[in-house]
């Protein structure tokens, strides 16, 4: 356990970013599981909408630093293709 004042304060700073950063990690992960599920249901109109919620999860972890931005276009692209693969079928 670190002696000096801040290095306390870094301590405490770091263990409540890290909570932060779990939590909306795995907030993220069941947006994406979820459309995912919604896709292999083919029902569209719930596909559609879980995409929509997963693309704003998406977006928010890259703004805050939680995945690079190239994997979170990566993952939107890939059910976005799904979810036309889903709709051309219908």
């Amino acid at each position: 356990m670190p002696n000096i004042k801040s290095a306390i304060k870094r301590v405490k700073t770091n263990e409540k970013r890290r909570a932060l950063n779990a939590s909306q990690r795995s907030a993220l992960r069941t947006a994406v599981k979820t459309a995912d599920q919604a896709i292999a249901g083919a029902d569209v109109e719930a596909a559609k909408a879980a995409l929509i919620t997963a693309s704003k999860k998406l977006d928010k972890a890259v703004t805050k630093g939680l995945i690079h931005k190239n994997a979170a276009a990566r993952k939107k692209s890939r059910l976005a293709k799904r979810l036309n693969a889903l709709s051309a079928q219908a």
